[in-house]
């Protein structure tokens, strides 16, 4: 069996890079790694050296994606602040019981839903 320890990196497909770009770096604060002019692909640091984000410029439709970063409890509530003050529309906080944690729950520009989640435990 494989001892698996966690995730380190997601790939987004995104309809234009730049426009998510700026969504990533200035309203979720990622911090830009690596650049990929050829493959129109841009990886974001997401926690430091904990992951990364990948965002992926796709000409053609896409599914919509669904995906969680771990955030502080103590954070939510400003982070709700933060993404409402940058006109991005928000779910919760939601207190999720069988988790146990909570999650506040928003859409990046190309759809997808994206969640900061803060365990209790």
């Amino acid at each position: 069996m494989l001892l698996i320890r966690g995730l380190y990196e997601v790939a987004i497909p995104v309809r234009r890079l730049q426009r998510a770009e700026t969504f990533y770096r200035d309203v979720l604060a990622l911090a830009v790694g690596l650049r990929d002019e050829r493959r129109k692909w841009l990886f974001l640091r997401a926690g430091g050296a904990a992951g990364m984000v990948v965002l992926q410029e796709h000409d053609s439709e896409f599914p919509r994606y669904h995906f969680a970063f771990t955030v502080d409890e103590s954070d939510l509530e400003r982070a709700a602040t933060v993404l409402r003050e940058c006109g991005v529309p928000t779910r919760g906080p939601i207190s999720h019981d069988w988790i146990p944690g909570t999650s506040l729950y928003f859409e990046d520009l190309d759809g997808h839903e994206l969640e900061l989640f803060a365990s209790s435990t």
